[in-house]
């Protein structure tokens, strides 16, 4: 057994002083708040967090950072560089990618990454000797760099509504529901990966297949890209005379093993849905702003029901404290007022573990993970904020420690992998050259 103690922790109940955390076998066991530090104990600095969980993640997208820049466009047009990038992987330079992110990930403050998988076979879809190569290049990528894992195989069967795949688009698909399905029926849980689902969009899922990937997914997590762009909103209305949330709906997608990805532009009538039916929004508040795709409705959504979560998406940041501040900080543009939500909302948000089909982690208590993340509170940017304000303050570069599983995986601000910049360097490098 191990016991760590810090001067502030944040526990179910909200911050509390001078607490020790008991941990074995990378579960919690007892968690003290009032108690002086005993000469044993592992002292941990500033204030520590449950472990993050970040959502939403294309770990490919990592290659495209600070390489899309150079010019006018939107999300259709970087849509095209990533098509580029997706075209160049195989199983090995994936795994050398996605070990390097999920380490930034890590150095970050994230335990736990959901990864929306769609780039499945070879060039023109042609699969692999194992149809889940990619998949377990994931596996291995996350498993080495210390976090949890949910696999969320994404069924991707068109290039938009009524448009065949083409091109690279082809890597992404199984020819039609049964032969994602009976290529996902393969995958299996561990240790440290859970197996989930994700119907792309309704832009690339027929609605005639929607429902049997949610039956594919039943019990498991399934999540899906909402409404991240106006034309796709205006596609489902001109195919289908519903709205992409409607489309689901009709189809059984939504409830509470379901999260909805951006979901940013929906009607009055979408968030309702979206808040009865309990469905997860996963909002990722620096893609939409790097993509030009707009500002999703978080407080409407909450207030409806609909729990929220966060994810780095293409990760042109990843910093779950900046995607968190960005729930309040939209909605302050939004409305010319603050305060629509509170630290203890955001930290909410920043480790909804639930939505990755992982329930006992996410909170410093009994039971749960042995996920800790503790933040110094002495550094440029957070020295002299109050502990319980510490996500309005701090930045990726404050987290000092991080525990997974009971695992020190980043001890100092430094990843048990090494030096993460030369190990993104190596493996984005031959994706350019």
């Amino acid at each position: 057994m191990t016991a760590y103690w810090a001067a502030h922790a944040w526990l179910p109940g909200g911050l509390a002083s001078d607490v020790r955390i008991s941990v074995d076998s990378g579960v919690i066991v007892a968690v003290a708040a009032g108690s002086p530090a005993s000469a044993d104990d592992v002292r941990l600095p500033g204030v520590v967090l449950p472990g993050f969980a970040n959502a939403h993640s294309h770990a490919f997208h990592r290659a495209l950072r600070g390489r899309t820049h150079d010019g006018h466009g939107s999300f259709w047009t970087w849509r095209e560089a990533m098509y580029a990038l997706a075209g160049r992987l195989t199983p090995d330079t994936y795994y050398q990618l996605a070990r390097a992110t999920y380490a930034e990930m890590a150095l970050t403050g994230v335990t736990a990454v959901g990864e929306f998988h769609y780039l499945h076979h070879g060039p023109g879809g042609v699969p692999y000797a194992d149809p889940n190569a990619m998949g377990a290049a994931l596996r291995a990528a996350a498993r080495d760099a210390g976090l949890r894992l949910t696999l969320l195989d994404t069924c991707y069967l068109a290039g938009g509504i009524g448009r065949p795949l083409d091109g690279v688009q082809l890597r992404f698909g199984d020819g039609d529901a049964d032969g994602w399905a009976e290529r996902f029926a393969l995958l299996r849980d561990d240790a440290t990966t859970r197996v989930g689902a994700a119907v792309h969009s309704v832009r690339a899922v027929p609605a005639e297949a929607i429902g049997a990937v949610a039956a594919a997914a039943s019990g498991r997590p399934l999540h899906v890209h909402l409404s991240e762009q106006p034309a796709e909103n205006s596609a489902a209305l001109a195919a289908y005379g519903r709205t992409p949330a409607e489309l689901l709906d009709a189809h059984g997608a939504l409830g509470p093993h379901t999260t909805a990805v951006h979901a940013t532009h929906l009607t009055p009538g979408d968030i309702a849905l979206l808040g009865a039916s309990r469905t997860t929004a996963c909002l990722c508040p620096t893609t939409e702003r790097d993509l030009a795709d707009g500002i999703g409705p978080a407080r409407a959504l909450l207030d409806a029901g609909a729990p929220l979560s966060l994810g780095t998406d293409q990760h042109a940041v990843i910093d779950l404290f900046e995607e968190a501040r960005a729930l309040e900080t939209h909605e302050r543009l939004r409305t010319l007022e603050r305060g629509h939500f509170s630290p203890a909302d955001l930290l909410a948000a920043a480790t909804a573990h639930a939505s990755l089909g992982w329930p006992d982690a996410g909170r410093l208590a009994p039971g749960a993970h042995a996920d800790l993340v503790a933040v110094r509170l002495d550094s440029p940017r957070t020295a002299g904020v109050e502990p319980a304000q510490a996500l309005f303050a701090a930045t990726s570069a404050d987290v000092d420690t991080v525990i997974a599983g009971g695992r020190p995986i980043v001890t100092g601000g430094h990843h048990l992998l090494g030096d993460v910049g030369p190990l993104l360097s190596a493996a984005i490098a031959p994706l350019w050259d």
